[in-house]
């Protein structure tokens, strides 16, 4: 059995708790000022028409934590293996892009646009002959269309909740490569994922502005075995995961 570290698992779930953290923070400040808004007898609605149009666009950013969830092969610490541990911590990923949002009714929305990303997933490994082993790192740049159904709260003056769900397709563009390692974590380069998120939706005079925390669960097995290395055998599938707060414009 693997050893629990409470330290590590501290670690791979720091960058979740921070982005859960900093949303509901967005969300609070903008219920807040909502709520003392209610005050006055008269209250401004920004954009009152806007449920009214049926397409509308905008741009978004995307900051959050990519990693793979490690699967492994029935090797990993059988009899004369020598891995200890193999894991994934959580990496700094970056996203931006345009959106497009399709009106189907008054509660349900159809949400899609294309972005662009950039990930660093990594693999860190222990051996008892080889304490130190590097890690591998995989840089790349990705093209990613989400497809996600949109449930909406009813607006409550400039503001209302929503959740939305679907999926993602994903083709990889671009790895970075680094001369200065010999071994190579080699995946594939396309990818489909489960994702689904909630947001907060605030209206201002100009624009709408809308944060949403999103998780993504990797559905596609992305891992190739290497013809040569050895340290690969202990692994069985890597699925992409990540965690993302989009901070969106309409």
């Amino acid at each position: 059995m693997l050893t629990t570290h409470f330290r590590n698992k501290y670690y791979l779930h720091r960058q979740k708790v921070i982005l859960s953290c900093l949303f509901f923070g967005i969300c609070s400040v903008g219920t807040s000022i909502d709520a003392n808004a209610q005050n006055y007898n008269y209250k401004r609605i920004y954009d009152e028409y806007y449920d009214d149009k049926l397409v509308h666009f905008g741009f978004l950013f995307g900051f959050g934590s990519s990693r793979f969830n490690v699967y492994h092969s029935s090797n990993f610490q059988a009899p004369g293996d020598t891995a200890i541990t193999i894991v994934s911590p959580g990496n700094f990923s970056f996203q931006v892009g345009g959106l497009v949002n399709l009106k189907l009714n008054d509660r349900f929305d159809l949400k899609s646009g294309i972005n662009i990303a950039l990930y660093g997933r990594q693999l860190n490994y222990r051996f008892t002959n080889s304490p130190d082993f590097p890690p591998e790192l995989r840089e790349s740049t990705w093209l990613e269309i989400p497809i996600l159904l949109k449930y909406k709260s009813m607006r409550r003056g400039n503001s209302r909740m929503y959740v939305d769900a679907g999926v993602k397709i994903g083709l990889e563009t671009n790895v970075r490569k680094n001369a200065n390692n010999t071994r190579k974590l080699d995946t594939r380069t396309s990818d489909l994922s489960l994702e689904y998120g909630i947001g907060f939706e605030q209206f201002f005079k100009y624009f709408k502005f809308t944060p949403e925390l999103r998780f993504s669960h990797g559905l596609t097995n992305l891992f190739i075995a290497p013809s040569v290395n050895n340290y690969a055998r202990d692994i069985q599938r890597l699925n992409a995961h990540s965690v993302t707060l989009y901070l969106m414009f309409e």
